[in-house]
């Protein structure tokens, strides 16, 4: 059991928690949510010990290990794979480092035998004679190939690094796990992995993310910061904020009778209760939802910005043609031979391997980046507005957003403000926060920027490379359910599970030998066993 016990902290005038006090209970898996800015980190830096609070503290019970997920990717760069994943149990390292220094003395004494013999016995009580298969079982769960076990962190890729990281997070069976975005950099299969191995997990996780189909695979609880405080909430996100929407919507409903609104609350919970999945959640989290008590749903201080993109004209039948479109970087094949036609239905998920596929052949239909064979015809009546995974070359002006977005603008002058301000409002710039420069934006703030000039283009075709990078979870279900509702055809390449697997009909895959082009769900493309055959094939040597 994790206990923090009235914990504050301040930043200047700036009140991140006052007075939190909350309990992480063995056999959870808690999702810490909170807007932009709410202190999700900084909680988690609190909570291993990275951070000290202005007051209150945090216990851990006694005789319990608490296992970080690493941030700093090269924190480990001159230690070797399988090395660094053992240093993930602190203790039993420190027991194999102290017995290979006694090892290698050359005046070996009667009490360096004493001393190594009380060590082995405490090392055998750590199950350290099996530690270094187990650690390597783990990272070869994670597809970190054994013939690199033994090479150094600092030799490796970076997408490596990540899975070797986790893998030491994971190691030993730490009591309490903290993971501060651990999708980040993970392909699908191994983030599919990581769900199943939380999900059957038997101790306590606590995790930020921002990938809404992780947080419902994996958490059995959502922790909540707003108003300064944090408060669980049995079940997964999804209900979570289903149920914060609805306590919102009867907010506002003030002459609805109280008991029409316990009523409605109730058929909802039944309804998610009796929805919940994963073997180690359905049980616990039923028995949580039963015991809910109707009153402790709040509406949440979140603010969701307004996405909606409409067509100034629908588009004909022929959208796109390409045929025999190839492309290359510093000499390695990207992907070659694309024949392809998408029609005005076509919601794709376009995929590969190799992200920089995407990222070209996105550039390419965007005359960005010339193809090395090939060519493509857009129909003559359609219009394109591309979301490119690089927008910094947009933001390199000193220029406030509401001249940032005039750019792309032809209304008429004396309209022209209140126009533009309308889409920055839509994306919570109002007021004097439309006058920011936009050369010093966020992350984040300027996919929001993007946002308002796509809207206001009024495209009938959606070209979206990675578009919920540096997102809030506010705005990435905000703008999931815009295009849900998009009439238009989407192009769109993305990590985000549930935004593939909610909105397309279409997955392409780009690949060195061609295309695969099904008429999927993404799910169901990727656990097509005959895909996956293809798949094989496609990208072999």
């Amino acid at each position: 059991m994790l206990l923090v016990n009235n914990l504050s902290v301040q930043f200047g005038k700036r009140v991140l928690f006052d007075e939190v006090t909350v309990t992480f209970s063995a056999g959870n898996c808690y999702g810490i949510i909170g807007a932009n800015g709410a202190g999700k980190s900084t909680f988690l830096n609190i909570l291993s010990g990275k951070h000290d609070a202005n007051s209150g503290n945090v216990y851990l019970e006694t005789g319990k290990r608490l296992s970080v997920l690493e941030q700093n990717h090269n924190f480990y760069d001159d230690c070797q794979i399988l090395e660094t994943v053992l240093r993930g149990n602190k203790d039993l390292f420190s027991v194999k480092k102290e017995m290979e220094e006694i090892y290698s003395n050359e005046n070996f004494s009667n009490s360096d035998g004493d001393r190594v013999g009380e060590l082995q016995i405490i090392y055998e009580e750590m199950d350290g004679w099996n530690a270094e298969s187990n650690a390597a079982a783990l990272l070869s769960n994670l597809e970190i190939p054994e013939s690199i076990h033994y090479s150094n962190m600092g030799d490796t890729d970076v997408k490596l690094k990540v899975r070797v990281l986790l893998a030491q997070a994971l190691f030993g069976n730490p009591d309490v796990l903290i993971m501060d975005e651990p999708t980040n950099n993970l392909d699908y299969y191994t983030i599919n992995w990581l769900e199943n191995f939380l999900s059957n997990y038997e101790n306590t996780v606590i995790v930020v993310s921002h990938d809404r189909h992780f947080l419902d695979a994996v958490c059995t609880h959502i922790s909540d910061i707003d108003f300064g405080k944090i408060n669980h909430f049995s079940g997964n996100y999804s209900f979570w904020y289903e149920s914060s929407q609805l306590a919102a919507r009867q907010k506002v409903q003030s002459n609805k009778k109280a008991e029409e609104k316990k009523k409605e609350l109730q058929e909802f919970i039944s309804r998610f209760s009796a929805n919940v999945a994963k073997s180690k959640q359905a049980t616990s989290r039923k028995k949580m939802i039963d015991k809910l008590n109707i009153e402790e749903i709040k509406p949440s201080s979140r603010r969701y910005p307004g996405i909606f993109f409409d067509q100034e004209r629908e588009a004909g039948d022929q959208i796109l043609n390409i045929e025999n479109l190839s492309c290359k970087l510093d000499g390695e094949i990207l992907f070659s031979e694309i024949n392809l036609n998408l029609t005005k239905s076509d919601k794709v998920i376009v995929y590969s391997k190799d992200s920089r596929a995407v990222s070209s052949f996105f550039q390419i239909l965007n005359n960005k980046l010339t193809p090395d064979s090939g060519s493509f015809d857009w129909g003559i009546t359609t219009t394109q507005a591309y979301l490119p995974l690089d927008n910094d070359f947009l933001f390199n002006r000193s220029l406030s957003l509401v001249e940032w977005l005039r750019q792309w603008t032809e209304i008429e002058e004396e309209r022209e403000e209140v126009y533009l301000r309308g889409f920055l409002g839509k994306m919570l710039f109002s007021g004097e926060e439309a006058l920011k420069s936009s050369n010093v934006l966020s992350g984040g703030e300027k996919i929001r920027c993007m946002l308002s000039k796509m809207m206001m283009s009024r495209s009938n075709v959606l070209i979206l490379d990675e578009p919920t990078n540096h997102l809030d979870l506010e705005s990435i279900t905000s703008f999931n359910n815009a295009l849900k509702k998009f009439k238009g055809t989407l192009l769109c390449y993305t990590k985000d599970h549930l935004f593939a697997e909610s909105l397309g009909n279409r997955i392409i895959e780009l690949t060195p030998k061609g295309i695969i082009d099904r008429h999927l769900t993404f799910d169901e493309y990727m656990t097509d066993i005959k895909v996956k055959k293809l798949r094989n094939y496609m990208y072999s040597s």
